[in-house]
């Protein structure tokens, strides 16, 4: 008979959401998973509280790594493994003591359990270390080396300042606004568009039970802006989690909204039923999906790398890499294709993605023109976007995070309105 193996004692306060911190970087740095993908498993069990603690240690974490390993790294004589479970525990105690306001000593109390045998010495000898030589970490943060090497080369020097800048802080609050509501410290960029401080408690504001807005960054909501309004019919292709289909539907459009994931769908439906607003909703793959008849407009938010959306999402930066920007390019020119050919002549197609690629952008648009040549581009106009904001020489649309600095910046996308003539 085999003897009851010892049960493991209970973790003591605070520890439980470093562990799941500990976790959620894994999940992105080894796993290569998005962070909210990843944040139900490694915060099953923990009160919202402790999920909560978890996933901003970790965000904050992956927002400042590069320089959090320099530190570690000069505190060393052997610089650890990038996947050496002490070198996670030292980011985790490091930035909760030098960014998160977290005294010294609950930062290091509440890693050192993650750690067993003489990696635990390890790991509080260079906390001690570092805390006690004063160091800093520089603001604005350091962009990863792979990523400031690839923006670079697109974009140039301009760049670089400022995505280090908008990754010093979690972005402001955007809401679309279906109606007016009195908000307090808002600031409004576009008609129907509202901007609060970032931490503003959505579910608090009023208004928010009526279902008088939703959150929508607003480089997100101009894609479905430039369709504007109208009474035919309406495609939001890759819809979930749903805010164009909910601006597309309060602009009088009848909307089919299709996703191919049925749980990010549920949002939308939450969302509709909280706005009173209505669509036709359809869990498909666009591969092999199509509609029984062309529509008048066609809304493509395509699948893409994500990295235009880094200041609030910043595994971004360290999950990505070329294979992935490529793979995605390459789904999106296939969707791109199909979708054309469900848009109405005379109708319309617009073309986005949150990326700061070339490839998944610009290029994308040159190749798609180079084989239809039924669809030109429908220059977007100063009266679209916000005061500060201009489409590019052809008419499209690259928005990059130095735009609107002063009131808060952008998400990177990459936005085309296009027309089929015939």
């Amino acid at each position: 008979m085999q003897r009851n193996q010892p049960r493991s004692a209970p973790d003591a306060p605070g520890v439980p959401a470093r562990r799941a911190a500990l976790q959620l970087l894994d999940a992105v740095l080894r796993r290569g998973l998005a962070l909210e993908q990843a944040l139900d498993q490694a915060a099953q069990g923990l009160p919202p509280s402790d999920r909560g603690l978890s996933y901003a240690i970790a965000s904050e974490a992956l927002r400042r790594l590069p320089d959090l390993d320099a530190l570690i790294d000069g505190a060393t004589q052997r610089p650890l493994p990038d996947d050496a479970k002490a070198r996670f525990a030292l980011r985790i105690a490091l930035v909760q003591a030098m960014c998160l306001g977290t005294p010294g000593h609950a930062a290091i109390s509440t890693v050192l359990p993650l750690v067993d045998g003489g990696p635990r010495k390890l790991v509080h000898g260079v906390f001690g270390t570092v805390t006690r030589s004063g160091a800093t970490l520089p603001d604005p943060p350091t962009l990863p080396d792979p990523v400031a090497i690839r923006w670079h080369a697109a974009w140039g020097d301009q760049l670089i300042e400022d995505a280090e800048l908008a990754i010093a802080a979690p972005p402001p609050l955007d809401l679309t606004l279906r109606e007016a509501v009195d908000l307090d410290e808002a600031v409004s960029l576009l008609p129907g568009h509202a901007r609060l401080p970032a931490g503003t408690s959505v579910t608090e504001l009023p208004g928010f039970e009526e279902g008088k807005f939703w959150v929508q960054d607003i480089a997100a909501s101009i894609p479905a802006r430039l369709i504007g309004a109208g009474e035919g019919k309406a495609l939001d292709l890759c819809a979930a989690p749903g805010g164009k289909t909910l601006q597309l539907a309060s602009a009088g459009w009848d909307v089919t909204a299709i996703d191919v994931s049925e749980s990010r769908l549920a949002r939308l439906r939450e969302n509709l039923e909280r706005t009173g607003l209505s669509a036709k909703i359809v869990t498909a793959d666009l591969l092999s999906w199509h509609p029984d008849e062309p529509a008048d407009a066609v809304l493509l938010d395509a699948p893409c790398s994500a990295t235009g959306i880094f200041r609030r999402h910043p595994d971004v930066l360290h999950r990505v890499r070329p294979s992935l920007i490529k793979e995605m390019a390459e789904l999106q020119g296939k969707l791109l294709h199909r979708a054309s050919s469900w848009v109405r002549p005379g109708g319309t197609l617009v073309f986005a993605t949150c990326s700061l690629e070339p490839l998944e952008g610009e290029v994308q648009l040159e190749r798609f023109l180079a084989h239809h040549s039924a669809f030109a581009i429908d220059p977007v106009r100063a009266d679209e976007l916000p005061a500060g904001v201009a489409a590019g020489a052809d008419g499209s649309l690259r928005l990059l995070p130095g735009m609107l600095a002063e009131q808060g910046r952008l998400d990177g996308f990459f936005i085309v309105r296009l027309r089929r003539n015939a």
